[in-house]
C-alpha cells in the first residue's frame, strides 16, 4: 500500500483547508485511517481517525473544526480543516493501520499546512 497526501498550503486564520490522501493496491477498506501532524520541535500527535466500521475520533484541539472522511470507491481518506489557527501549522500526515487485522501500517508523505495569523 502507499500513501499519497496533498492538499497542503499557506493559509489565513480562519480560512479552511481540506488534505486528501489516496491509497494504491487494495484492501483499503480493511485499514483503520488517521490523519497526524508533526509541527517543528514537536512529536507526532494523532488528530483524527476514521475506523473501518466508520468510528471517527478527533483531538481535543480540533474537535468542532476538523472533519475526517473516507471515500472507499476513490481509496481516499479526507480531513477537512476549517476555522484554522497558527497552531494548527505542522506537517500532516496519513495512516493507513491494519496491523490487528494482519496487514501492516502504512504512512504517507506528509503535506505541510501553513496557517498565518
Amino acid at each position: 500500500v502507499q500513501l499519497q497526501a496533498s492538499g497542503g498550503g499557506l493559509v489565513q486564520a480562519g480560512e479552511s483547508l481540506r488534505l486528501s490522501c489516496t491509497a494504491s493496491g487494495s484492501n483499503f477498506p480493511s485499514f483503520d485511517l488517521g490523519w497526524y501532524r508533526q509541527a517543528p520541535g514537536k512529536q507526532r500527535e494523532v488528530v483524527a481517525s476514521i475506523r473501518r466500521i466508520g468510528t471517527t475520533t478527533y483531538a481535543d484541539s480540533v474537535k468542532g473544526r476538523f472533519t475526517i472522511s473516507s471515500d472507499i470507491d476513490k481509496n481516499t481518506v479526507y480531513l477537512q480543516m476549517n476555522n484554522l489557527r497558527p497552531e494548527d501549522s505542522a506537517v500532516y500526515y496519513c495512516n493507513a493501520w491494519g496491523l490487528a487485522y494482519g496487514l501492516g501500517e502504512y504512512w504517507g508523505q506528509g503535506t505541510l499546512v501553513t496557517v498565518s495569523s
